[in-house]
């Protein structure tokens, strides 16, 4: 290849007009062939140090290592796209079980109420049974007091009477006949 393009260079310079006027078209005097020699040579040189050969294998590894370069892009893209899907399908479950707690918890506060209503309700209803049984209470004592008191007053009232009533002969014959029942209901 390379042959090719140095013999190409060779026939593009035309020694027609390279030539200096009144001088032999191969000599020093003529710059364009002194350049083309030159360029022939270094050419020569780089084939010989096979240059072209080691520039091929360069170029091929730098090939190769974009080429895994790009394979291993590839690879870490569907990684990451993988990597990605996995946590969008996490977040999803994440946010249902999220709504479900919710609603579990909605439920709980709902029937913790109900049941709290419940308690406060009987509560309510025991608080006034204990307060009607403390009135019954309460009207029975008065009731009993009213009538202790009555009895109290009536009895107070009837020794009154009979003290002002009473003599000494009659008060004897009274004792008398408690002694003879009591003696009656004894034996």
């Amino acid at each position: 290849m390379m042959l090719r393009i140095a013999i190409a260079a060779m026939v593009l310079a035309s020694p027609a007009r390279a030539a200096v006027e009144g001088k032999p078209f191969f000599s020093l005097y003529n710059t364009d062939l002194i350049v083309l020699a030159a360029f022939i040579i270094f050419i020569g040189v780089l084939v010989y140090a096979k240059v072209p050969g080691k520039l091929s294998d360069f170029l091929d590894s730098r090939a190769e290592t974009i080429k895994a370069e790009l394979d291993e892009a590839r690879r870490l893209r569907e990684e990451a796209l993988e990597l990605h899907a996995s946590f969008e399908r996490k977040q999803a479950e994440v946010k249902e079980e999220a709504a479900r707690i919710v609603e579990k918890a909605k439920a709980d506060a709902e029937l913790a109420a109900a049941q709290t209503k419940a308690d406060i309700e009987a509560s309510i209803e025991r608080r006034l049974r204990a307060a009607e049984d403390q009135i019954a209470s309460a009207e029975a004592a008065a009731v009993r007091q009213v009538r202790d008191q009555a009895t109290s007053v009536a009895i107070a009232a009837a020794g009154s009477v009979i003290a002002k009533n009473m003599d000494d002969a009659r008060g004897d014959k009274l004792v008398g006949d408690a002694i003879k029942a009591a003696g009656e209901n004894l034996h």
